[in-house]
């Protein structure tokens, strides 16, 4: 639906947003009215260069074809069905997940909170069947960042963060130590854990990557002590950092993986895939949802990740990331540039405010988020050129020369 079809302006709209919706975003002055592969475009057809992606969604590109066709082609069969019967998206889906990422099992999910929520869920009912009740702690990493229910949001290591703020005590059962620091974990570890959960790229934290030594050192701890490696791979995961999985960049195989956006081309859908042994704790009433699995977001999930694997875009991802990065370094006041494939992170010095630069490039028509006060992320289609790259950097460049 267009703005022009509604008879509105677009104050009118925006005053409709203000008067109903309960408003925790900081939101554009546009209406993203339509999207195509690396473009969004508002309510007046202005092109806006996409790096945000929304939000690591996006990785086909803005409405890929194949994956509009694949919903289209679900919506007019059946668009929802309780999880009874079987469902052709949702099996085939199952498969080509389990056998392209090498995991024994699949549990569907709504998003990347949700997944997580399952991971955590799945992991403590594995340590408290197999060990015992007290067997239940998981230790995250500082700076992570897992979602906003109540269990993701008191997996995530930020303390300090806005979602943890006001809400009363956290889930209990979660330990913090430092990212890309072995001993910090192993000294974490206590008689009542069971497992070490973390993103293998930190996004929210402020895109921070981990280190081979430090994944390989989880991998043999866990092995050590009987605990599970989960990760989070959530933004990380389908192609985005130049492998199918992220994991897969460190030829360590986690127990449990949660994932989602990417996977779904647009439509609402995450999950989490286990090794047999783990995935067997979950029985008749222990984890369910209503929407999960849902035919068309199967459908879409099954075209876009064919997409992915098919065009190579993690190939693109890895070869693209790379030659941004390096472009990247060259921009005013860098401190450092941080990634993995195409999830790139600029920290700037105390002279460059990433808000500013956030709003700059806004103003410029590219779109870019900002984590903390000085860094901003990327996140673009991995259907990235060279081109679309070098217009993103003059337009970064010049924002942030414009703030000096």
């Amino acid at each position: 639906m267009k703005l022009k079809d509604t008879g509105l302006t677009k104050e009118e709209l925006k005053a409709k947003v203000n008067k109903y919706m309960i408003e925790t975003y900081e939101r554009f002055d546009f209406v993203a009215e339509t999207g195509k592969d690396m473009y969004l475009y508002d309510e007046e057809g202005t092109a806006y260069l996409d790096f945000y992606a929304g939000i690591a969604v996006n990785s086909a590109g803005s409405c890929n074809e194949k994956v509009v066709a694949a919903v289209k082609d679900q919506v007019s069969d059946i668009m929802h069905v309780f999880n009874y019967p079987y469902t052709v998206p949702q099996a085939l889906l199952a498969e080509k997940i389990c056998t392209t990422i090498g995991m024994d099992k699949i549990f569907f999910q709504n998003s990347g909170a949700e997944s997580n929520e399952a991971m955590i869920k799945m992991a403590r009912k594995y340590g408290v069947e197999k060990y015992g009740p007290g067997k239940y702690e998981i230790i995250t990493a500082k700076k992570s960042f897992h979602g906003r229910t109540f269990g993701a949001m008191s997996a995530t290591g930020q303390p300090d963060n806005a979602c943890q703020a006001g809400f009363g005590d956290m889930t209990p059962g979660f330990r913090y130590a430092e990212f890309n620091n072995l001993k910090s974990f192993e000294d974490a570890v206590t008689d009542q854990t069971i497992g070490i959960m973390i993103e293998p790229v930190q996004g929210e934290g402020g895109v921070n990557p981990a280190t081979q030594e430090f994944i390989e050192g989880l991998r043999r701890l866990c092995d050590e002590k009987g605990m599970l490696l989960l990760m989070d791979e959530v933004q990380t995961g389908w192609c985005r950092t130049g492998a199918v999985m992220s994991f897969m960049n460190y030829d360590v195989k986690p127990d449990i993986i949660s994932m989602a956006k990417a996977m779904g081309g647009g439509m609402p859908i995450g999950a989490i895939c286990a090794r047999e042994e783990m995935a067997r704790v979950f029985t008749k009433g222990s984890h369910g949802t209503t929407y999960g699995g849902h035919p068309v977001s199967c459908a879409a999930s099954l075209a876009q990740i064919n997409e992915l694997l098919d065009r190579d875009l993690a190939g693109n991802a890895k070869k693209m990331g790379a030659y941004f990065m390096e472009k990247l370094q060259a921009l005013p006041h860098v401190k450092e540039v941080r990634g993995q494939g195409l999830l790139v992170g600029v920290e700037f010095d105390e002279a460059v405010g990433a808000a500013d630069v956030k709003h700059g490039c806004l103003d410029r028509k590219l779109l870019i988020t900002a984590i903390g006060g000085h860094t901003i992320r990327m996140v673009p289609p991995l259907i990235l050129t060279e081109a679309d790259c070098d217009q993103a950097y003059e337009i970064i460049r010049d924002t942030v020369e414009s703030l000096l």
